[in-house]
Formats: structure tokens, C-alpha cells, sequence
């Protein structure tokens, strides 16, 4: 079974460079581009991995990520954040919320790919 990924970014760049990278790697993805929307596709049909930007309009990752993990329904979903905010304090506060990883941005292709593989292995 193909193991799918939710990529949740306001950025058009950034959204189709992650979705080539993720179809590429043999994953189903999906994409939102807000906070709100990205809530909507995982009650749709919770994905495996997301790949979640913290700066977004609507609801932030970090909101996102604490309502996901509020649901016990989604608490087999992995979030990996992908995110500008570098300081140490912001990484906390992801992982705080319940992200499983957190990546700052400029990242390496090559990085986010190893980890949502590891992730999903």
C-alpha cells in the first residue's frame, strides 16, 4: 500500500519542489495551502506523514499540529514541521505541540526525503 503525504505550505514554490520530491519518492501527496484546509483534507482521509509549514494563513502550524494531536483518531499522522523560524525556542515549541521533526527552511531536498522515508519506514 502507497503511503501518503500531506503537504501543507502557502508557498507555490515550495509546495510543487515538496510534491515533485514526495511523488518521486513513491508517495501519494496531497496538498493544502492554509491551515484550514489543511484540517479539512486529514478528516477527510488522516495521511501518513505532513509536511507543515509554520507560517500560514488562517490557523499557523503550530495550531494545526495541536489540533491534530488532540485527536485521537490522528495519533498514528507524523508531522514533520518545515519552517523559516530557526531559533531554538520555535523548535521547541514544535515539538512541544507534537511535531515529530522539525526542519528549518532553506532545507536539503535530499533531507526532507530521508526523513519522511525514515518516518514511514
Amino acid at each position: 500500500m502507497t503511503r501518503s503525504v500531506l503537504v501543507v505550505d502557502d508557498e507555490s514554490n515550495i509546495v510543487l519542489s515538496l510534491e515533485f520530491l514526495m511523488k518521486q519518492a513513491g508517495f501519494d501527496v496531497r496538498v493544502a495551502r492554509d491551515g484550514e484546509a489543511a484540517l479539512t483534507e486529514v478528516a477527510k482521509s488522516p495521511p501518513d506523514l505532513i509536511l507543515l509549514d509554520v507560517m500560514m494563513p488562517k490557523r499557523d502550524g503550530y495550531d494545526v499540529c495541536q489540533t491534530i494531536r488532540a485527536n485521537p483518531d490522528w495519533k498514528n499522522v507524523r508531522i514533520i514541521m518545515l519552517t523559516a523560524k530557526g531559533r531554538d525556542i520555535e523548535r521547541e515549541k514544535g515539538l512541544a505541540m507534537g511535531a515529530d521533526d522539525y526542519i528549518t527552511k532553506p532545507f536539503s531536498t535530499r533531507e526532507v526525503v530521508e526523513r519522511v522515508k525514515h518516518y514511514l519506514a
